[in-house]
């Protein structure tokens, strides 16, 4: 039985309680994630291990004990064939994110998803649906890059040859020497927990402060640009719908709206959104962006919005974009940098006090 985990600082709703993503608990097919608090609740007795929550998780937080979508990348590249089951090396087809396709049919020269089981599994009928989204999406986009391969979905209905290994009751108790009492210990306390029918929420401490704060470029994304560079360029750079890609995106900001206010770089996870040490400007690399939509969530004057388009030579070729340049000056009141937007002489802090102390006096 495998045990989703939850990295409480790595999901974006701990960024921000202003967070709207929906990801893992929409594309759970068994109801074992709910949002009902800040963070995802999981029951474990729900969940069936099919990976499909982790493979939508923009941040990469969630993850199960029993299967790393990035060692199984490795290790699929390095084997013959192309064939992608889950009877022969993954719980779920609904495990592998789009970039984790594309990059695969490269270096693979092709990918085929087995989807010969799904008629048959409980869930088969919701995954196959994600599934064949993210195939159309990524073959989509090799074509968009010049690229000969492409993703198919077959039904195959692959099965092992190899023979189930017969265990007796004496096995269970062979297995109780010094140097297997944790592991014996450890599965006997995830058996517990995976059995426990309730929902679980993950809590935010001020142990994760640290992590809260770390940068981080998700596993997924550097395998993609991995597989990138492995591949010719393309003659030329096609600009293709914002709309066909779900992993990442361009920006654009309103000047007019925007009030510097911080907060979008500041709660980026992965410092796509970023500034200088003056706060004078506000600069986005597309490569980086994960399109967990929480710069959007956080902007009250909706200054920052996304692009219908997306250029793909930001994959061949990445470049870091400035979407708007403030004026820096020092504040009337503090002496403290700030940015001005439009010609202001004190900073926000200074002029939240100043609003605070009038509403104190009684003065309009």
């Amino acid at each position: 039985m495998s045990l989703l985990q939850l990295s409480p600082a790595q999901c974006v709703r701990a960024l921000s309680v202003n967070s709207l993503c929906t990801h893992c608990s929409d594309s759970c097919p068994t109801g074992a994630i709910t949002l009902s608090g800040r963070l995802p609740s999981i029951n474990q007795s729900l969940c069936v291990g099919c990976a499909g929550c982790i493979s939508v998780c923009p941040s990469e937080a969630l993850s199960l004990d029993d299967f790393s979508a990035t060692e199984f990348f490795f290790s699929f590249a390095s084997e013959e064939g192309n064939l992608v089951s889950c009877q022969k090396n993954l719980p779920c087809i609904a495990a592998l994110s789009t970039e984790h396709l594309i990059a695969l049919a490269a270096l693979k020269k092709g990918l085929v998803l087995d989807i010969g089981h799904c008629s048959g599994c409980e869930i088969g009928e919701k995954t196959l649906l994600s599934v064949q989204e993210r195939v159309e999406s990524a073959n989509y986009l090799l074509e968009a890059i010049d690229s000969s391969e492409s993703i198919v979905c077959n039904e195959v209905s692959y099965f092992s040859d190899a023979s189930a290994e017969v265990k007796d009751r004496r096995d269970f108790f062979k297995t109780f020497h010094l140097k297997e009492i944790g592991k014996v210990r450890g599965n006997f306390e995830k058996e517990i927990q995976s059995t426990t029918d309730e929902f679980i929420e993950a809590m935010i401490d001020s142990s994760h402060t640290k992590e809260l704060r770390t940068k981080k470029i998700t596993d997924r994304r550097k395998l993609f640009f991995t597989a990138l560079k492995r591949l010719e360029k393309p003659s030329v750079y096609h600009v293709v719908e914002g709309d066909k890609i779900g992993f990442t995106s361009q920006k654009i900001m309103d000047e007019a709206k925007c009030t510097a206010c911080e907060m979008c770089y500041r709660v980026c996870p992965t410092a796509a959104l970023t500034s200088d040490i003056r706060n004078s400007k506000i600069d986005f690399d597309p490569f980086l962006c994960v399109k967990c939509h929480l710069c959007h969530d956080v902007c009250e004057s909706d200054a920052i919005t996304l692009s219908t388009s997306y250029n793909l030579k930001d994959w061949f070729e990445p470049k870091v974009q400035n979407l708007v340049t403030f004026s820096v000056r020092r504040c009337d009141e503090c002496d403290a940098l700030f940015s001005s937007v439009t010609g202001e002489r004190i900073c926000r802090r200074c002029r939240l006090e100043d609003e605070e102390a009038r509403e104190l006096w009684g003065i309009v």
